[in-house]
């Protein structure tokens, strides 16, 4: 071998690149790591579940009574709406877990991590799905005994409805907590400000027909009515528009939040 074939051979083989690592890794190496902490100690998934249980068993009596149906029937109404309830109690209070984690100077950590603050972002939201599917099939078992007959395929598909609308209020919950940083009077504040007039106006409780045309006109822009509807719709086995309708408003909340809490993950510091 001449030292002119030496020469080229060295200067002809490629040099050793590493794999790159994926955006989807990332975010699947986040939602890992947001995962971990809740199996390890479930308390906070059985904590969240137990004020829309006691909703489940003082209200369901009063609707019997009002209504005059029976009590299967109306938890064919109301199980759905405990569902998204028990959701909303859950995701909305995430971005109070990041302003614990800005306080010990975690979050700071992760910020300077090789992965992108996109990933970081999709990762935390993505993290809300398990236990809301966890807590809502909790939810479903405790009815079951009590007349509620869910339909499996509409429950398996309004439970990805509600999954995709967790996804996206979460990441809202993460960009309230990123904008007001440690002041958490601030993060409880803004949360419970919106969280109940949202919930009552979905319909959730009590239902709205008859009421005055001021609360029709809000509950027909909230994005929530629509979800609710569409869990009712397809719990019950009905696949019609409010089903189409509330995967629209999920798809639209998943969208709007994940911009939002990607921005502000961005601008983070």
């Amino acid at each position: 071998m001449t030292a002119l074939d030496t020469h080229t051979r060295t200067t002809t083989a490629p040099a050793p690149t590493s794999r790159p690592t994926s955006q989807l890794h990332n975010i699947g190496l986040v939602f890992g790591r947001e995962l971990r902490p809740v199996v390890r100690d479930p308390f906070s998934v059985v904590f969240g579940i137990i004020q829309p249980l006691f909703f489940l068993g003082l209200f369901t009596p009063l609707l019997v009574a009002s209504s005059g149906q029976s009590t299967a029937d109306t938890l064919q109404w109301f199980v759905p709406g405990v569902i998204v309830m028990l959701s909303l109690f859950g995701t909305s209070t995430t971005g109070a877990n990041l302003q614990f984690e800005m306080q010990t100077g975690s979050h700071e950590r992760t910020l300077v991590s090789p992965l992108s603050r996109s990933s970081l972002m999709i990762g935390r939201a993505l993290k809300e799905i398990v236990p809301t599917i966890v807590q809502a099939l909790v939810i479903v078992g405790v009815a079951v005994p009590f007349g509620f007959r869910p339909d499996v395929a509409g429950l398996v598909v309004g439970l990805a409805v509600l999954s995709v609308f967790c996804v996206g209020l979460g990441a809202l919950s993460y960009a309230l907590a990123l904008a007001v940083k440690e002041n958490q009077w601030a993060f409880w504040g803004v949360q419970q400000t919106l969280l109940f007039p949202l919930m009552l106006l979905a319909g959730i409780l009590l239902p709205l027909q008859g009421a005055p045309g001021w609360l029709e006109v809000a509950s027909k822009i909230n994005p929530l009515t629509y979800v609710v509807d569409a869990e009712r719709a397809l719990i019950a086995g009905t696949w019609d528009g409010d089903a189409v309708a509330g995967a629209v408003a999920a798809a639209l909340t998943c969208v709007v939040g994940l911009v939002v809490g990607a921005k502000a993950m961005r601008a983070s510091s």
